[in-house]
């Protein structure tokens, strides 16, 4: 049996590439080029030193073109449009088990293998009469990457190996070291791929200064106090001017640091792209909401879900689980969660869970 190994040059990848070589499976390592970064050129010389190593053989796959129109300008546009993407999520879909899964079946092999800490599991589904995939969260709790494959499907999973998600990452450095992995001193994974130091300042490569003002809403009985301050213009009317931002995309919501301000603490609290207002809040307990609705739902089960529907959710990577209940709404869906949650940022993901099984997601809206 044939296996793709997408291999970064890290020990993740490395270790997931060396289990299935000491399988007996036959292995072709593969390096995905995606930008022209230190990131990625450092990359390839681990990914090629640990092909060396492993004796098996390399390929170099160039999607740096693809990788711009799919995953950057994506991103570009939703900065541009006042939210917060998550590129991880979207190229795990078009890239790694998209193009290169397509790639790997052109070259003959049966599965892409990766060292995403995550697991798949394999079920006959009686009521349908058919076999189906369901992805489950890693073994390792602290290292889980489920939430970023979300957008993943049935056609998807049966064609992706997962071989360190039984694995604790403190395992996995231990065989790294039983197998002498060339590869020890890896750095460690930056956040975003593309992005060599701050997000802003790779913004500032591609979208322009838009000046606007920076605003905090104003309770009815002050209105009339602040009336002076506003110069009554209309569309200020509930808002008192605390100064100017340099372009909503600059900002994400729950934001507290580099939003210019004296007399704080301030946070982003929210965005009006029609005025160009950044509306921020003195008040945290302001972030605090109960609902959100979020589009482009991918259920991963061929069954789908029945509604309403009772999940455990999360609204960002690093957070715990939270109850929630999913409602359908046209083609969107809405979700309410039985505690207030912080921050909940249009652009992000919301992945839903039950017990260890991924049920879908969908972009919060």
């Amino acid at each position: 049996m044939k296996i793709l190994c997408a291999i970064s040059g890290g020990i993740d990848s490395g270790i997931a590439t060396a289990l299935l070589k000491r399988e007996g499976f036959d292995i072709l390592g593969v390096f995905m080029k995606l930008a022209d970064t230190e990131n990625f050129l450092e990359g390839e010389k681990r990914a090629k030193k640990l092909a060396k190593f492993l004796k098996i053989p390399f390929l170099v796959l160039d999607l740096r073109k693809e990788f711009k129109r799919k995953i950057i300008n994506y991103f570009l546009k939703e900065y541009k449009a006042g939210n917060t993407p998550n590129p991880c999520v979207l190229c795990n879909k078009e890239i790694k088990f998209g193009l290169l899964l397509e790639k790997a079946l052109d070259l003959g092999a049966n599965f892409v293998a990766t060292g995403h800490y995550a697991r798949i599991k394999r079920i006959r589904n009686k009521e349908l009469g058919i076999r189906e995939f369901k992805l489950l969260r890693a073994k390792d709790k602290g290292k889980d990457q489920s939430y970023f494959l979300w957008m993943l499907n049935q056609d998807q999973l049966k064609r992706i190996l997962f071989p360190i998600g039984n694995y604790k990452r403190e395992e996995v450095e231990k065989l790294a070291k039983e197998f002498k992995l060339p590869v020890l001193k890896a750095k460690k994974s930056v956040e975003i791929c593309f992005i060599e130091k701050t997000v802003n300042e790779f913004l500032k490569k591609y979208l322009k200064k838009k000046s606007g003002l920076i605003v905090e809403k104003i309770s009815g009985k002050n209105q009339k106090k602040h009336s002076n301050i506003l110069q009554n213009v209309r569309i200020l009317d509930r808002y008192r001017i605390l100064g100017e931002h340099k372009g909503l995309w600059f900002y994400t919501i729950g934001q507290r640091k580099g939003i210019g301000l004296s007399a704080g603490p301030f946070w982003v609290l929210d965005k009006d792209l029609k005025k160009n207002l950044l509306i921020v809040t003195r008040n945290e307990k302001d972030l605090l909401k109960r609902e959100l609705l979020c589009k482009d739902v991918n259920w991963i089960s061929e069954k789908g879900s029945n509604f309403p529907l009772k999940v455990e959710a999360k609204i960002r990577y690093r957070q715990e689980l939270a109850d929630a209940t999913v409602y359908p709404k046209n083609k969107i869906c809405r979700v309410v969660f039985k505690k207030p949650q912080r921050a909940i940022t249009p652009g992000q993901s919301i992945v839903f869970y039950k017990g260890e099984e991924v049920l879908g997601g969908g972009i919060i809206c």
